[in-house]
Formats: C-alpha cells, sequence, structure tokens
C-alpha cells in the first residue's frame, strides 16, 4: 500500500476533532456570556450551599475519619471491580482453569480478605462516628 501524503496527515482526525470540541466548548462559554442575564439581586449575592450563611474560616481541619471513610470506600468499590469480571466469566470457569471449582474457591478466598479488612476497621471503630477517637 502506498501512500502518497506525509505520515503527520495521518493525525488530521485526531486535530480535527480536537479543534471541534475546544471550539464547541469556547463557543458555549461565550455565548452563555453573551445570551445570558447579569442583574445583581440579593438572592444571588446570597449563600448557595444549603441555604446556610458561612461561617469561620474555610480552611478548617477535617477529622481523619473522613480521609479513612473515603478509603474504605474506594478499597470496597474496587473489591466490586474485581467480583463483576468474575462475575460474568464463572459458567466459563471450569473450561478455563480445568478445574470445576477453582474459581469459585478463589473468589472464596478473595472475599474471605476482604471480610478480615472489613472486621479489623469496624473492631478499630473506623465506621463508628458516635464517639470522637484521637488515636485513629
Amino acid at each position: 500500500m502506498n501512500t502518497s501524503h506525509p505520515y503527520i496527515w495521518n493525525y488530521l482526525p485526531l486535530a480535527f476533532q480536537l479543534l471541534v470540541a475546544v471550539g464547541l466548548a469556547g463557543g458555549m462559554v461565550v455565548g452563555s456570556y453573551f445570551i445570558g442575564k447579569k442583574r445583581a439581586s440579593k438572592v444571588k449575592a446570597g449563600a448557595y450551599e444549603c441555604g446556610m450563611e458561612p461561617v469561620g474560616d474555610a480552611r478548617g481541619r477535617f477529622s481523619v475519619r473522613f480521609y479513612m471513610v473515603a478509603m474504605l470506600f474506594i478499597l470496597f468499590d474496587v473489591e466490586a471491580v474485581f467480583m463483576l469480571p468474575w462475575a460474568v466469566i464463572y459458567r466459563q470457569l471450569p473450561h478455563i482453569t480445568g478445574s470445576r471449582f477453582f474459581g469459585f474457591w478463589e473468589m472464596i478466598v478473595y472475599l474471605g480478605f476482604v471480610a478480615v479488612g472489613l472486621f479489623y476497621v469496624w473492631k478499630k471503630g473506623v465506621l463508628d462516628w458516635s464517639t470522637d477517637k484521637a488515636d485513629l
């Protein structure tokens, strides 16, 4: 197959897509600036989030519990991501592994590790928000 155009022309569709995306995004921002109403009012200048007036410094310190719960959420979310492909190919696992129950026991061991981790954080008190523990 002989091509008579330079290799860089293979990137022309990508450049066109980027140009359209940037142009569309910029057009929407500029269009909303010209079309939108610009009347200041007491309601617009008021508090936005939850209707509560902001009090104090925005750079306040958060409890480490927020971060622990976020990390646990990611951990158990990844656990669900690992279970989905296993569930999809569960019926084909005997043909893939050569053993009838290997895939089943493999997932049981994995869920056992996850359960031990959940039991650990539960006993550690990370999930208990009723008391304030400073040792976390």
